[in-house]
């Protein structure tokens, strides 16, 4: 009886004793609703973290291997760096703070058209006919 009068209160039966479904079923609805928006949230705040991820070390690799590690926060005057390899050519432009692609010798030139990859973060550069590729290293601090 006490059961009764619990479920009573709550909206779940009615006065005849019978489940009132559309209560129950709102119920659920709601709560359905709340987990939905509660995984939605915590996924945009994940991607908002991702991208916003910073760091101030660009790394060169090509075909996984470290070609050269740079900290673009110290760089005081601006520099080309020829990255020549057995797949092809590609010359890196570093400036303070950014760096970028400016030319290279494969046939669809996606990598030059990516433009600058800055200390803000943002998608690797990456030359798939040559192998390389351009990525902000995480400084190691949390934030």
């Amino acid at each position: 009886m006490l059961n009764l009068l619990f479920y009573h209160k709550q909206g779940l039966i009615d006065k005849h004793g019978r489940f009132n479904y559309n209560t129950i079923m709102k119920k659920k609805t709601w709560i359905w609703v709340l987990i939905l928006a509660a995984v939605v949230l915590a996924g945009v705040i994940a991607t908002i973290r991702i991208s916003r991820r910073s760091g101030t070390y660009a790394l060169i690799t090509v075909d996984g291997e470290l070609v050269e590690r740079i900290d673009l926060s110290k760089v005081r005057e601006s520099r080309d760096l020829v990255v020549e390899t057995a797949y092809g050519r590609n010359i890196v432009h570093i400036e303070q703070g950014a760096i970028s692609v400016t030319e290279a010798d494969c046939p669809d030139q996606i990598c030059v058209l990516m433009g600058k990859l800055t200390t803000d973060g943002g998608m690797p550069i990456i030359c798939m006919p040559h192998r390389l590729m351009i990525e902000i290293e995480d400084d190691g601090l949390d934030g």
